[in-house]
């Protein structure tokens, strides 16, 4: 298909992904969950899971596999945009120093899933063919456990914040656990996709790239956004032009070291000083990201999802067993935690369901994962199943924890 043929069929694509996506986000906001849970829904129904077994020819038609390529590229963008937003967001949400009940909290929620998780496949390696050809065991279940141990910390922000909870002790806790989280699991998969290669020359640019990166970024890098950002040289437009350069030759750099584009993203808008200039360029990337380009990024990911390899009974019982052990290890570990530092048990209960949440973070940990060549078919579809679980089960476990228990004083703040 020559790209003259493309074309048309790209802005075909996308308009109806765009539209899918916003109508069963209308459809599934009437039941109070977010956008991006729709999104991630929708990815998967229009992937052969449901579009492709009720039409194959016309989702054949539709997304032929010449375009899968163009999706991947322009969800690219879309990841790159959204992790930038996220990282600036993460800044705003500072870990206390000392912060005891978070410090615990945070690592429940990282040792517990990744420990069962890499249990589960140690366990059942023989077993289920999941495991892709050549990959050692240990580190598949590396990355089963690292991928279990991710918090959707952007969503979990934006839950807080919209219910009006960020002074709550709950909302308090669950950001700064959640940003701890976050940090050492993407830290964590970094490792593992370093060692993936089986190779220590990979490894070593992979890690001394990233300790570059982050010198550069905290040296240099901190101190031009700071400039960019207050000189009176540059306008709105130019201070949007030089935070996208910035950041798109940033994630060239960290995929040229095998560090994937999403970390590289994310540490840009980390180092970018919080500012109203700032502020203005995040809310200008923000919408085009979320409105056009992460629903494309859905979309590639559900083209890639096929539960109908959930048919085989190994693969189906091993991916309920994931579900159990996300859920067990997120929700329970961050609950028994919280508990054991005093906690009360609704605050416990809060934090568990907000901590438990997977979302888009996951679906990318996945994604950089099949790019690798550590991730089978069936462990990605497997896999998409924990995240949309997770976090479809966030909202109406919250609602119903409030229905019991009533929120508490915002003004209440959390003691370290």
């Amino acid at each position: 298909m020559t790209p003259a043929q493309l074309a048309p069929r790209f802005f075909l694509a996308v308009a109806v992904i765009l539209v899918f996506c916003k109508a069963l986000a209308w459809l599934l906001g009437r039941v109070g969950q977010p956008a991006v849970v729709s999104e991630m829904l929708a990815g998967v129904l229009l992937g052969p899971s449901l579009f492709g077994l009720v039409l194959p020819d016309a989702q054949a038609a539709l997304f032929p596999e010449a375009l899968h390529p163009v999706l991947y590229v322009v969800g690219q963008v879309g990841l790159v945009l959204f992790m930038f937003q996220a990282g600036y967001a993460f800044t705003a949400h500072p870990v206390r120093v000392g912060a005891g009940t978070a410090g615990v909290v945070s690592l429940a929620g990282v040792a517990a899933p990744l420990v069962l998780g890499a249990l589960l496949v140690f366990g059942t390696a023989r077993l289920v063919p999941v495991r892709s050809p050549g990959t050692p065991v240990a580190v598949s279940a590396a990355f089963v456990g690292v991928a279990l141990a991710i918090t959707a910390f952007p969503m979990l922000a934006r839950i807080i914040t919209e219910r009006g909870q960020a002074g709550t002790r709950h909302g308090v806790l669950a950001l700064a656990s959640g940003a701890v989280d976050d940090m050492v699991a993407w830290i964590l998969l970094a490792v593992v996709l370093a060692f993936a290669s089986g190779r220590p020359g990979p490894a070593y640019v992979t890690a001394g790239g990233a300790v570059l990166l982050a010198l550069v970024l905290m040296v240099a890098g901190r101190r031009a956004a700071a400039r960019l950002m207050s000189s009176p040289r540059f306008g709105d437009h130019g201070r949007l032009l030089g935070a996208v350069a910035l950041l798109f030759v940033v994630a060239w750099y960290t995929d040229e070291i095998g560090l994937y584009a999403v970390f590289g993203a994310f540490a840009v808008g980390a180092v970018m000083p919080r500012s109203a200039a700032t502020d203005r360029v995040v809310d200008t990337l923000t919408p085009l990201a979320a409105t056009v380009f992460l629903p494309l990024f859905f979309t590639y990911s559900g083209l890639r999802t096929e539960f109908g390899l959930l048919g085989d009974p190994a693969v189906l019982l091993f991916a309920v067993a994931c579900v159990v052990v996300a859920i067990a290890g997120k929700f329970g570990a961050c609950w028994a935690a919280a508990r054991l530092r005093g906690e009360r048990n609704d605050v416990a209960m809060r934090v568990g369901a907000l901590m438990n949440a997977r979302g888009l973070m996951q679906l990318i940990a996945l994604n950089v994962g099949l790019e690798a060549g550590i991730v089978t078919p069936a462990l990605f579809t497997v896999l998409v199943l924990v995240a949309l679980i997770t976090t479809l089960m966030a909202t109406p476990l919250l609602d119903r924890i409030e229905r019991r228990s009533p929120v508490e004083n915002p003004a209440e703040m959390l003691a370290c």
